[in-house]
C-alpha cells in the first residue's frame, strides 16, 4: 500500500572533496617544537638571570671583603687624618689604571685616593644623614664617570675610633672582568640550550615517527586488502589502534553482507521474473488467442516481484545511511488518516505511548504500519486497534525494542498458516484485491532493521494479533 510519508527529504549533494589536510606527524611535530621552544626559552632566561645575579653577587662580595679590610686597617693619626697601619695586599691598588681603586673621604679633608687612581678621584653618592643617625650599611652601585671604564662601587660610611668625622670608604672595580664572565655564562647557556633543543626535537620527531608507525601498518594492511582480496586485517597492532582495526573489519563485514544481500536480491528477482518472461515468450511465439490476458496476468506477477525486491533494497540502503529516529505515534496517525479514507466505515483506534521512537526511517515505518493496518481493515470485521508499547506485554517490551500490537475483529489466521502467510504471493482470501506481498515486505523490512513480526490470536477483539518489534532509537 502506498502511503504519504510527509514531505520528501531532499538529500544534499555530496560536498566536493578538498585537498589533504596537514598530517598528524606535522601537527605533532609543530606542537612539540613549540613547547620545546617555549620551555627552553623560559628556562634559559630564568637560568641566565640566576647565574648573572650569582656572578654579580660574587663580585660584590669581593668588593665588600676589600672594603671591610680597608676599614679594619684604618686608624686616625695625630692630625686627625686617616692612615693605614698595614698595607692592603692587592698589588693592583699600586698600579695606575689597573681597574681596582679605593678612596677615603670625609669632612673637610681632601679625598685620599689609591695610587691606582693616579690623578683621578671617585665621585661618590655619599650617605643619607638623618639627624645624628646615619646609614652605615654597605651600598653597591654602578658608575660611568670614567669614559670607557664602567665601574662597580662599594661604599660605606663609618666613624673611626678617636675621630668624630664621618669617613666614607669606597672600593671601585672595573666591571670588564665581571661582564666577560657573564658573557661566557650566556654563551655557554645559548649553546647548551641550542644543543638540548635540537636533541629534544630530534627525539620528538623519532617518537612521532615510531608512534605513528602503526598507522602506516594499517595503511599497508588496507592496501593489502585492496590488492590481494584478503577479507580482514589480522595483523596484531597496538591497543590504541586496535579499535580502529576492529571497526574497519566490522565495516568490511557489513559491506560484504550488503553486497551478498544485493546479489541474493538480484538473483531472486531474476529467478522470479524468469518464469513469467518464459510464459510471455511462449505465448507470443505460439500466437495464443488469449495473449492479451496472459500478458496482463504475467505483468502483474512481475510487478509484484519488482515491488517486493525494491522495498527490500530501499530498506537496506536506508539502514546503511545512519541512525534514524522516528516517532511511532506520528507514523501511526499518518497511516490512520490514509486508511480511514480507504475504509470510511471502519473504526481504527490508537493507544499507548506517544513518545516511543524507533531506529527506522519514517518512510519504511509508514510502509510497515501501512501494510499491517490496511490488512487489518481489509480482512477484519471493521474494528482495528493499534497499541504502542502495551502495558499487558510486561517485560517483553523492555528489551531495547518497541512493541506494537495491531489487532482486528476478523476471522484471524489459522495457526498452521501463520508461518506460510509470510511467503511471497501467498493469500488466504483470494476474494479481495491484493498481491500477497504485504506481509512478506513487512517481515523482510523489519528483519533488515533488526526487528521481527509474529502472528497470534487477539484476546480482546477475537481476530488476528500482529506483534511488530522494532529497535528503539538510542
Amino acid at each position: 500500500m502506498a502511503l504519504p510519508a510527509g514531505e520528501a527529504v531532499a538529500m544534499p549533494a555530496a560536498a566536493a572533496q578538498g585537498g589533504p589536510r596537514a598530517s598528524l606527524a606535522r601537527r605533532m611535530g609543530l606542537i612539540a617544537a613549540g613547547w620545546i621552544f617555549v620551555l627552553l626559552l623560559g628556562g634559559g632566561i630564568a637560568l641566565e638571570r640566576t647565574l648573572t645575579r650569582q656572578v654579580e653577587s660574587n663580585f660584590d662580595e669581593q668588593l665588600d671583603y676589600i672594603l671591610t679590610a680597608m676599614i679594619a686597617s684604618a686608624e686616625i693619626d695625630a692630625s686627625s687624618e686617616v692612615y693605614f697601619y698595614r698595607t692592603l695586599g692587592d698589588q693592583r691598588f699600586l698600579e695606575p689604571g689597573s681597574g681596582l681603586y679605593w678612596q677615603i673621604s670625609g669632612g673637610n679633608y681632601e679625598p685620599w685616593p689609591s695610587r691606582s687612581l693616579w690623578d683621578r678621584t671617585l665621585t661618590l653618592q655619599g650617605v643619607t644623614t638623618k639627624g645624628e643617625d646615619f646609614d652605615s650599611e654597605v651600598h653597591f652601585y654602578n658608575s660611568a664617570q670614567f669614559a670607557g671604564e664602567p665601574l662597580r662601587i662599594a661604599e660605606r660610611t663609618v666613624i673611626l675610633p678617636g675621630s668624630e668625622t664621618r669617613w666614607t670608604f669606597a672600593v671601585a672595580s672595573a666591571t670588564e672582568q665581571m661582564d666577560a664572565q657573564i658573557g661566557r655564562v650566556r654563551l655557554i647557556l645559548i649553546w647548551s640550550f641550542a644543543v638540548l633543543g635540537l636533541g629534544l626535537l630530534v627525539m620528538a620527531l623519532l617518537q612521532i615517527r615510531y608512534g605513528l608507525s602503526p598507522l602506516r601498518r594499517v595503511r599497508a594492511a588496507i592496501q593489502n586488502l585492496r590488492t590481494t582480496g584478503a577479507g580482514r586485517i589480522t595483523e596484531p597492532l597496538p591497543l590504541e589502534v586496535q579499535p580502529l582495526v576492529e571497526e574497519l573489519n566490522a565495516l568490511i563485514e557489513h559491506s560484504e553482507k550488503q553486497a551478498e544481500e544485493a546479489r541474493r536480491h538480484a538473483g531472486n528477482l531474476a529467478h522470479a521474473l524468469k518464469t513469467p518472461l518464459t510464459v510471455l515468450t511462449n505465448a507470443a511465439t505460439a500466437r495464443a488467442p488469449d495473449l492479451g490476458e496472459t500478458v496482463m496476468r504475467e505483468t502483474r506477477t512481475m510487478q509484484r516481484h519488482v515491488d517486493h525486491h525494491l522495498a527490500r533494497a530501499r530498506a537496506v540502503g536506508r539502514r546503511a545511511v545512519g541512525h534514524a529516529r522516528t516517532n511511532v505515534r506520528d507514523s501511526a496517525e499518518a497511516v490512520r488518516r490514509a486508511v480511514e479514507r480507504l475504509y470510511p466505515q471502519g473504526r481504527l483506534d490508537i493507544a499507548g505511548s506517544r513518545d516511543a521512537e524507533v531506529a527506522i526511517e519514517r518512510q519504511d515505518l509508514d510502509e510497515l504500519l501501512g501494510n499491517l493496518i490496511e490488512n487489518a481493515a481489509k480482512y477484519g470485521g471493521g474494528s482495528v486497534f493499534v497499541t504502542i508499547d502495551p502495558e499487558d506485554a510486561g517485560a517483553e517490551g523492555c528489551d531495547g525494542q518497541c512493541l506494537i500490537w495491531i489487532e482486528d475483529d476478523g476471522p484471524g489466521i489459522p495457526e498452521a498458516e501463520r508461518i506460510r502467510i509470510f511467503d511471497r504471493g501467498v493469500r488466504l482470501d483470494t476474494g479481495k484485491p491484493g498481491t500477497g506481498l504485504g506481509l512478506a515486505i513487512v517481515r523482510d523490512v523489519a528483519e533488515i532493521y533488526g526487528g521481527s513480526v509474529t502472528l497470534s490470536a487477539s484476546e480482546d477483539l477475537g481476530g488476528l494479533l500482529v506483534e511488530l518489534r522494532l529497535p528503539r532509537a538510542q
